[in-house]
């Protein structure tokens, strides 16, 4: 037969197969030994070789860690208070203008010097600053610096980058002398850099003295130079490039290392990048240190500085950053000793990279040549560096016939040039190239190269080099998903088989080999591992350290010494009889192992037995061993047919088997058994030593105990001697002689043909004999022809087997042909008359036979090049392949006669046609005889349409499908993919080609194409192409449980399944169901039946492909580095199935037709987690609708008339294929029939009770569904609130969490300036006004949008005189700020106006704030004032009820007390307040914006107030619509609107949207723009809340909402500032509510009866039932009103709040001066001093603290939110019922947790150290200091004189009751401030 598509097709498949089978093998090399996880960004770390500590720095932290990575010291080392602009504050002389805020600090370096003890730590902030910790406790400074009193220079401060980007190396060394030195190279952070501040102030040029590279100090005994450049007077240790060319010299440093006597630094020159190739932009510089010199003297840093570049790759394919480096030695191209090198990974653009190895011979050569060629005079191969500040000229020079001396061509000199620069960079080839690379380390490793990788994605790459350095074999472990490695990584210097590597937020301690995967020796030993080898006595693989015998020669192999080292055994003798009394073998054993002498050695024999051996020789690799041989009975048995077992032995030294082998224990005796026919022969031709008895025929394994002849020689065996018989004809008796040799004559023998019958043989003269009888009836028919022993089962053996075949001419079905056909078989048959015949049976012979007859051909096409193998079946189609020829038509088809079947089949392969044709198919045989087939065969031209799917995963599976025309064409077909793999074909038609898409290795397009019977492929354009794509990715499955019944849909999500046509879930154990593809990330299945609870595992066969998991790729890389690893299999678990009953488990329930139907159907204990949607119930054939559930139970009602009306209904709970018929239901009607024939049968009185009795149950049982209904009602609304909780919350969370990162993204948290915060609370009403006057914002214009500009309040101006001003008025002011600063006039001053009755309130606050901004540059003299006058306060209310002390502000005190409590509580309240605060503000704004808010009422959905909640359900539905902004900044903004919001509405939610990031000061308002909106198909409109198409409701206007103009989801919307203001409308809450409506009408209660006849049809709710939607606001709320309850209420170690605590120090001596013991007393004190006259006053007022918009719903909630801590902070218990306001009822759960935390406050306060007056004043004089010139101090003052002119007679005649102010003369001075004023305040003054 021809071959088959599939066997054609299945060497690629295999080879594919295969390929995928390796990658599945693929094992791990690495191993994660132990981690630390750090909470911030990781930035360096060292380790301590002696103590095996670990020192690792991160952003404000600094962790000393134990050789485990476990936390000994933890220390902060930020946020510190700092500016880049600002000199470090170790610097006393310098001072800073500049605002320091709180900084993060970035570790820029760390290095040890165990020498001095001492950890060098150096952060970003206080300019580059150094620290000397201890290296025993990193949280104790091991030396001070700068030294108290002692010279300092900003040069020795700062010495590292300032900037978190800028790049910073560096080590310690030793100099000559051993003076410890520090080398540092840092990237210049300074002016014209990317990393200086935006700032044009005249000093920007402070800090351009930093050099890129230093030699400072770090010697601890000499601490007036540490860190300083000049250790001598004669050395210039800096490296400064000039500040005109430093942007062309852009450093970024890598690495710097010391090799030999000199340092390296690794440099990349940013500015270089993008240049050509001949400027690299990697750099290795080399500097020589002074230790390499034999002269004490030093040398200029920049003397020996010569830098190159180097470059990895070339010809285009250059990477060209340097990402990391390590130098190493390593034996490397047939290197006689190792040599050193340095390893670096490149980089280039794309994330491309490479590894790229650099001899350093080669970087020394080029060196040396380097300065050799700049002593010659100018060259072009080497640059002298005259950018660099202490450089020596600007070119080569030549020096003579100076002859450089080898430590000048090393180091230079003073008098050479310098420093140097080679133009040619070092190239070197890359060795590995992969996309992600980022750190390297390298080791030598039994002179094997080993490197190790790190990558962007966080893996870590292991790869064996061979000595050309080219990769071996790689290997992967992944550390932490998207956490990249840091590029230094380093071993562990006690133990080189760990390495430590660190990424983002984890240090790791990694194992470089994992060898115990591995089982065996050859194993071991062929995985290529340099780390591994075979440890011999201890049959494991592992490291040379873990081998504990490691220390004996040659009991451990290393891989390096192959696998021909791995121990192997020889036992002899090999092979023992079952007989033989052998009682020892000897053992040799080969390989390396070690001696084992005076081991215990014994030899295992796996019977259950072990002898002890004998070690006799040792000659290295081989020693020779005797075992001990067990008793024969304890061999194991050999089993039938065969004659021999291998018994295994082992030798095991100190109970371990180290080499294993075996050997044969034969029996000879079987062998007759097993070849009975040749038994003798076999017998001594066994591999074995066997003997031949021929008086027994028996083999015998001895001849040791007969007297008898053996035979030992096989031809001396008894045999008979075969040769050829000519096939013979049946219906004859034949008689065969048979030769006979070694058998005696006369032997009585019979001859066996195999046929069952036995025939006597004959003997003849000699040694020959007869055989006869032989018939057969059949065709044809071979003999075996044997010689038996007559009487016995022995035979004489036939070495060679002697056949006889018996022909019959007349058997079977035969033609002419056929029969002619069988001369060349050696039959002797003719055709006669219509028979076969034998020739001597026929007397008339037919010469010719019949035409030939064909009865089928196949195939019926084929394609027009030929090559078709056609197949002809029929009658006589000839006897002789040579006599036939075949056509179709006139074209020839070349008959196969390897594929010809005499007379019945032929094949043939076509030719070609030149054109499409159609004709019958010709046989010929002879020439004479002719047949033509009845069916034509067709030369086409197969197309190929197109195909479907277009791409596959990599997995392969993927079922093509190819349509076209004359796809059936030909004899093979083959699809194949890039022209080598096949697509095996499971379907073909003439229109259709099916086959499976094999799997690939890569993800790529691949061609496909059609291969016709050999013939080139057939394609039809180069989109013909197949895309092979990532491997579908599963996730999860949920549920992951199911019920027995089955039929649960389960749920798998993940990826990429849209590449999936066919989805199977196999349940181990269970069975096979199939599954659909919803979406590309989710796919549903259905659980199959289970006979019992059981656990089980979930495989999936995708594309009838067994899903692998991360194995999925045959890739020989593994997952792919942007992939998470995924299970392959997943836990699944059965268990019962679920239990429903009614709810009192009744069987039978009566309905009467017509009512309502409702079941409460309650659920048994299950872990199943069944949601809503899989549950049904129906009522017989009618569905019952589920109304409520929970974990318990679930209501189904039916509202409507059942299909039947009686009879018993069944009521059956169906879960996927489980279905339960838990009751039935009883439809009513029987029951009231039967009662009426009774009552006819009775009397009329019986009638009537009858009656009543039936109206009493019918109003029983209507009452009792009433009930059961209310209870449902209710147990809903329980649910709704509790998921409406819920969902908030987490929406909540979720908004929160965008909203805090948008936070750490933008500007922050838009706190006011100091200035803003004061003015808004010391002038609240003031500045509400003043704010308002500002009717028309003003915008700028901005790239990221139109912005308002903020006004400027007046006392927050320059006081400026008007030119009509006399010139005394300043001195009038000057003079009456001295006298306010006389106590006593400044007390008489404010008791003297408290004492008018006309001096309001108002103007008391007004004056006290007045008096604040006044006096704000003296707080110290303020303060005095205020506790002077507090203490008046006190005593007048000590004489009456102290408690009310206070409690309100009727003084002028109460408000300077309030006033000193904002100042003081300023940076506190910005600091650890403000966040929590303003996230609060932020919830409770999402959270109302969640629901529905009415625009006029101001109403809303959630709310916490009572007063402002919507009393109606409004279905609001949320939609997103996309919105640009003309003149903003950015691309259109996806905005959440709700379907009931107004356009003002959405106006206010796109503006947020857009200007989120700005104070609201800076927004448009709402009325100031327009909203466009652009629908599909028609022309724009502008969206307002008014217009034409607004409609009337309740003779009311309706504003305009989205829903109202039909905008859908995802719509596109344009914003713009409008050209005009437009006044038509206005502000939408300030609308007549008579004649406008939004959501719903004012007082509802009082319109209800107005209410249109088409809303009679709603629902009749209690408003009331909606108050629990202030339940859903609070509990969603509740987290961040804690947060902010604990921030108030908590005290900072790091800053405690001192003004708290001095003055609560205050009120409690005042109570102790008066004798005020009371508890309670002081209590109230303290709280309405702090509490309520500061935090409530903030708590109710956000925009005193924020740039933020404080809408009067926000203003309601944040009521409730005050009273809430007014509560918390009251000693009275609240009483609270039914009838109290819901305000104080929200919050009256958690008062009581408040209030402990209250009281814990004070006591922590009472508790804290007490507080001085010189510490209290030099705090406050540091806040004045702070805010110096913040405010308009001459306008405060004059706004002051008012008051003091306006009551200057009481002034002056209190200042005249006064003796002390009398003493003075203090009305004489305020008479002089009179009569300079005058009535000039008037004309150079504005109100405020």
């Amino acid at each position: 037969m021809p071959p088959s598509t599939a066997e054609r097709s299945s060497l690629g498949l295999l080879a594919v197969v295969f390929a995928v089978f390796l990658a599945a093998l693929q094992t791990r090399a690495l191993k994660i030994q132990q981690e630390f996880a750090s909470p911030n960004r990781t930035n360096n770390f060292v380790v301590d070789a002696v103590s095996r500590r670990v020192y690792l720095a991160a952003v404000n932290s600094l962790y000393q860690l134990n050789a485990t990575l476990g936390r000994e010291v933890e220390m902060r080392t930020g946020p510190v208070r700092d500016n880049p602009l600002c000199h470090a504050p170790q610097l006393p002389q310098a001072t800073c203008e500049h605002e320091k805020t709180l900084t993060d600090n970035y570790n820029k370096l760390l290095a040890l010097d165990r020498e001095q003890g001492v950890l060098l730590a150096c952060g970003s902030v206080y300019q580059g600053f150094c620290e000397l910790r201890s290296m025993d406790d990193v949280s104790r400074v091991a030396v001070k610096f700068p030294q108290d009193g002692a010279t300092v220079f900003p040069s020795m401060l700062n010495i590292v980058a300032n900037h978190e980007n800028a790049s910073t190396v560096g080590l310690v060394f030793r100099s000559h002398g051993g003076a410890p030195r520090l080398l540092v190279g840092a990237t210049y952070t300074g002016m014209g850099t990317e990393f200086f501040p935006k700032n044009h102030s005249k000093e920007d040029l402070r800090f351009e003295n930093t050099p890129e590279i230093a030699i400072r100090s770090l010697n601890t005994k000499d601490l007036g130079r540490l860190f300083t450049y000049d250790i001598n007077p004669s050395e210039d240790n800096v490296f400064k490039i000039k500040q005109e060319v430093k942007q062309k010299n852009k450093l970024n440093f890598v690495h710097a290392f010391v090799l030999k006597n000199y340092s390296y630094i690794a440099i990349n020159n940013d500015a270089n990048t993008g240049l050509k190739e001949s400027q690299p932009n990697s750099i290795l510089a080399r500097i020589c240190l002074d230790g390499s010199r034999r002269s004490a003297e030093s040398r200029k840093l920049t003397e020996s500085y010569i830098q190159m570049g180097i470059q990895c790759g070339s010809n285009g394919n250059i990477y060209n950053r340097l990402l990391s480096i390590y130098p190493v030695e390593v034996s490397a191209q047939s290197a006689a000793a190792p040599e050193p090198y340095l390893f670096g990974v490149f980089g280039r653009a794309g994330g491309q990279s490479a590894v790229c190895a650099f001899r350093v011979m080669d970087v020394e050569e080029m060196i040396r040549q380097g300065r050799r060629n700049c002593s010659t005079g100018p060259n072009s191969d080497v640059q002298v560096l005259d950018s660099v500040i202490q450089g020596s000229g600007a070119e080569c020079e030549a020096k003579g016939n100076i002859v450089l001396q080898q430590e000048q061509l090393n180091c230079g000199a003073a008098h050479l040039q310098h420093p140097l620069a080679l133009r040619r960079p070092l190239r070197a080839r890359p060795i590995y190239e992969a996309p992600g690379l980022r750190s390297i380390a390298v080791a030598n490793v039994h002179n094997r190269t080993v490197l190790f990788l790190g990558t962007s994605k966080g893996w870590l790459r292991k790869l064996s080099l061979l000595a050309n350095l080219s990769v071996a074999k790689l290997w992967s472990l992944k550390l932490h998903a998207n956490e990249p490695v840091h590029h230094i990584m380093t071993f562990d210097p006690s133990d080189n088989n760990y390495l430590y590597l660190m990424t983002t937020h984890h240090l790791l301690r990694v194992g470089v080999a994992a060898c115990g995967q591995y089982n065996s020796c050859s194993e071991c030993l062929s995985a290529t591992d340099a780390y591994c080898g075979w440890c011999t006595l201890e049959k494991r693989c592992s490291i040379q350290k873990d081998c504990s015998s490691g220390n004996l020669s040659r009991s451990w192999i290393s891989s390096v010494d192959g696998v021909q080292q791995c121990p192997s055994m020889t036992v002899t003798p090999s092979e023992i009889s079952h007989s033989a009394h052998m009682t020892n073998v000897g053992i040799l054993i080969n390989g390396s192992v070690p001696d084992l002498q005076g081991l215990r050695v014994e030899c295992d024999f796996g019977v259950g037995i072990a002898t002890n051996a004998t070690v006799h020789l040792d000659y290295g690799t081989t020693q020779i061993q005797t075992c001990p041989l067990p008793p024969p009975h304890m061999y194991p048995t050999i089993p039938f047919g065969r004659d021999h077992i291998t018994v295994p032995v082992a030798i095991k030294v100190n109970g371990v088997p180290v080499v294993s082998g075996g050997f044969i224990i034969y029996e000879c005796e079987r062998m007759g058994a097993i070849n009975f026919t040749n038994a003798c022969t076999s017998c001594l031709s066994a591999g074995w030593r066997c003997y031949w008895d021929p008086q027994l025929n028996l083999c015998v394994s001895s001849k040791n105990n007969t007297q008898r002849v053996l035979l030992e020689n096989s031809s001396s065996c008894p045999s008979m001697e075969a040769h050829d018989v000519p096939p013979l004809p049946t219906g004859s008796t034949h008689v065969f002689t048979l030769d006979l040799k070694n058998v005696e004559h006369g032997t009585a023998l019979d001859c066996d043909f195999g046929d069952g019958q036995l025939y006597s043989a004959q003997w003849l003269d000699g040694s020959s004999v007869n055989c006869s009888g032989l018939k057969t009836t059949m065709w044809s028919k071979i003999f075996h022809l044997n010689l038996r022993r007559r009487g016995t089962n022995t035979y004489i053996d036939s070495p060679k087997p002697m056949t006889v075949e018996v022909y019959s001419c007349g058997a079977g079905d035969s033609d002419c042909s056929q029969c002619r056909g069988r001369e060349t078989q050696g039959h002797m048959c003719v055709w006669c008359l219509n028979d076969c015949r034998q020739r001597d049976q026929c007397q008339t012979i037919t010469a010719r036979c019949p035409n030939p007859q064909i009865q089928k051909i196949e195939p019926l096409t084929g394609p027009l090049m030929g090559g078709t193998l056609l197949t002809v079946q029929g009658r006589n189609l000839g006897h002789s392949a040579d006599l036939v020829n075949v056509s179709i038509g006139d074209v020839p088809c070349n008959l196969l006669p390897q594929y010809y079947t005499v007379s019945v089949k032929l094949v043939c392969e076509t030719g070609a046609s030149w054109e499409k044709k159609s004709d019958h198919v010709t046989v010929s045989v002879a020439g004479n005889a002719v047949g033509v087939s009845k069916d034509t065969f067709s030369f086409v031209e197969p197309k190929l349409l197109e195909f479907t799917p277009r791409q596959g995963p990599l997995a392969g599976g993927t079922r093509l499908t190819i349509h076209g025309q004359f796809l059936d064409a030909g004899s093979t077909v083959n699809v194949k993919i890039n022209r080598t793999q096949n697509c095996s074909i499971v379907m073909h038609s003439s229109e259709v080609i099916q086959c499976v898409m094999p799997p690939v290795a890569l993800a790529e397009d691949v061609s496909v194409c059609v291969v016709y019977d050999g013939q080139p492929c057939l394609s039809t354009s180069p989109n013909f192409a197949f895309t092979y794509e990532k491997n579908p990715t599963i996730i999860q499955i949920k549920p992951n449980k199911s019920y027995l019944s089955g039929g649960r849909n389960i749920y798998i999500t993940g990826y990429g399944f849209n590449l999936v046509q066919s989805a199977m879930m196999d349940l181990k154990g269970i069975g096979l169901t199939n599954c659909s593809c919803v979406s590309s990330t989710l796919m549903v299945c259905q659980s199959p039946a289970a006979g019992q609870s059981q656990p089980t595992t979930a495989h999936f066969y995708l594309n009838d492909v067994l899903y692998r998991g991360e194995d999925a790729s045959p890739s020989d890389q593994g997952l792919d580095e942007d992939e998470e690893p995924h299970a392959d299999s997943f836990h699944f678990d059965y268990v019962e199935d679920p239990q429903f009953y009614t709810a009192n488990k009744e069987k039978l329930i009566k309905h009467h037709p017509g009512e309502p139907l409702i079941l409460v159907i309650n659920k048994g204990p299950s872990e199943l987690d069944l949601t809503l949607d899989e549950y049904s119930v129906t009522i017989g054939s009618d569905l019952c609708d589920i109304t409520f559930h929970n974990e318990q139970l679930f209501h189904c009602t039916i509202n409507r008339s059942l299909s039947a009306s009686t009879g018993d209904l069944p009521v059956t709970v169906r879960v996927g294929h489980f279905h339960k018929v838990i009751a039935k239901v009883q439809m009513g009607g029987g029951s009231e029939l039967a009662i009426v024939v009774s009552i006819v049968v009775c009397c009329v009185l019986l009638l009537l009770c009858t009656v009543a009795l039936v109206v009493y149950c019918t109003k029983s049982r209507r009452a009792e569904r009433y009930w059961q209904k209310t209870l449902l009602q209710m147990e809903e609304m329980e649910s709704q609130i509790r998921e409406e909780i819920r969902k908030g919350f987490a929406e909540l969370q979720t908004d929160m969490t965008d909203l805090t990162k948008e936070l750490n993204r933008s500007q922050g948290i838009p706190f006011l300036e100091y200035k803003e915060f004061v003015t808004r609370t010391f002038f609240p009403k003031m500045c509400c006004d003043y704010e308002r006057s500002l009717v028309q914002p003003v915008y700028e214009n901005d790239p990221l949008g139109p912005r308002a500009l903020s006004e400027t309040h007046p006392l927050l101006q320059d006081w400026q005189p008007c030119n009509t001003t006399r010139p005394n008025l300043e001195e009038g002011i000057t003079l009456f700020s001295t006298l306010l600063s006389n106590k006593h006039f400044l007390v008489t001053f404010v008791h003297a106006l408290e004492q008018q009755k006309d001096f309001a309130v108002r103007d008391r606050c007004n004056l006290a704030s007045l008096l604040t901004i006044a006096l704000h540059g003296k707080l110290e003299y303020y303060t005095s004032i205020m506790k002077e006058l507090l203490i008046d306060l006190i005593d007048a209310s000590a004489c009456k009820n102290p408690k009310l002390m206070l409690r309100r502000t009727e003084s002028v005190v109460e408000k300077m007390l309030t006033n000193w409590m904002s100042i003081c509580m300023y940076s506190y309240l910005k600091e650890t307040v403000g966040e929590p605060f303003f996230l609060l503000l932020c919830a409770i704004k999402q959270q109302i914006n969640k629901g529905s808010i009415d625009a006029i009422t101001g109403k809303a959905r959630y709310t916490l107030n009572e007063e402002w909640l919507l009393r109606e359900n409004i279905e609001a539905k949320p939609q997103n619509i996309n919105v640009s902004f003309q003149g903003f900044g950015m691309d259109s903004v996806s905005v959440r609107v709700m379907n009931t919001d107004t356009i003002c509405q959405v106006k206010e939610k796109i503006l947020e949207a857009f200007y989120k990031n700005l104070p609201f000061s800076q927004w448009p308002r709402e009325e100031d723009v327009e909203l466009e909106w652009f629908p599909e198909g028609r022309s724009s409109r502008i969206l307002q809340d008014l217009d034409d198409t607004s409609v009337m409701e309740d003779g009311r206007k309706k504003l305009n909402t989205v829903f109202h103009y039909q905008i859908p989801d995802g719509a596109s919307l344009a914003m713009s500032l409008k050209d005009t203001r437009e006044n038509t409308l206005g502000r939408v809450k300030d609308l007549d509510t008579e004649k406008y409506v939004h959501l719903v009408l004012p007082h509802d209660e009082l319109t209800e009866s107005r209410k249109s006849h088409r809303h009679s049809h709603r629902k009749k709710v209690l408003p009331e039932i909606y108050l629990t939607r202030l339940l859903s606001t609070k509990g969603t709320l509740q987290k961040f009103l804690d947060d902010l309850f604990q921030a108030i209420l908590s005290i900072p170690l790091e800053k405690p709040p001192l003004a708290i605590k001095y003055f609560f120090d205050f009120l409690e001596e005042q109570a102790d001066k008066r004798g005020i013991t009371d508890p309670d007393t002081l209590h109230i004190w303290k709280t309405n001093s702090l509490p309520l006259r500061f935090w409530v006053n903030i708590l109710k007022n956000p925009q005193f603290v924020f740039d933020i918009d404080k809408t009067d719903h926000m203003d309601a909630c944040l009521s409730v939110i005050a009273q809430a801590f007014i509560d918390a902070c009251s000693l009275s218990d609240l009483q609270l019922g039914k009838d109290s306001p819901t305000n104080k009822l929200l919050y009256a759960k958690e008062i009581p947790e408040y209030k402990k935390r209250v009281q814990c406050y004070y006591r922590q306060i009472q508790e804290m150290a007490p507080l001085s007056e010189q510490e209290m004043n030099a705090h406050l004089a540091e806040e004045s200091r702070k805010y110096r010139n913040e405010f308009n101090t001459n306008l405060a003052l004059t706004e002051v004189y008012k008051y003091a002119k306006k009551y200057r007679s009481q002034v002056v005649s209190a200042l005249d009751s006064n003796p002390t102010a009398r003493r003075t003369q203090l009305q004489h001075k305020f008479e002089q401030v009179i009569a300079l004023m005058e009535d000039n305040i008037y004309e150079c003054t504005s109100e405020a």
